[in-house]
């Protein structure tokens, strides 16, 4: 999961995917599948601030060693990307920066969700 969101930029990097598509299909469309849009999943006045903020400079190589999952190996092991992850912000608050946690353990908060919504 940690890796995804530098996978699919990479293929943005690549004019593989629009970033308008990367949103839809990594924030938006689960959203909006898991009944927690519009409170997640789009940057709009009374919305979560959430962001990711992408370098699209940083060229790198997915290794194992660099991810937080708990699991022994990755499939995309050696692989090339172009562009990386550099800032998590959460409900308006900086919870990551250059690799390092800066959330704070209960930070977490329930959210109801509510029926899917495609429709919006």
């Amino acid at each position: 999961m940690e890796a995804r969101l530098p996978l699919m930029f990479a293929e943005v990097a690549a004019g593989r995917l629009t970033i308008g598509q990367l949103v839809a299909l990594c924030c938006s469309n689960p959203a909006r599948l898991f009944g927690l849009y519009p409170k997640k999943g789009v940057i709009a006045v009374g919305s979560d601030a959430d962001l990711v903020l992408i370098d699209p400079e940083i060229k790198t190589t997915l290794m194992h060693g660099m991810l937080h999952e708990n699991c022994d190996y990755t499939p995309y092991e050696g692989l090339p990307l172009s562009g990386y992850p550099v800032m998590t912000i959460s409900r308006g608050e900086i919870i990551v920066k250059d690799g390092r946690l800066l959330g704070k353990k209960g930070r977490g908060k329930f959210l109801k969700r509510a029926s899917p919504s495609f429709g919006v």
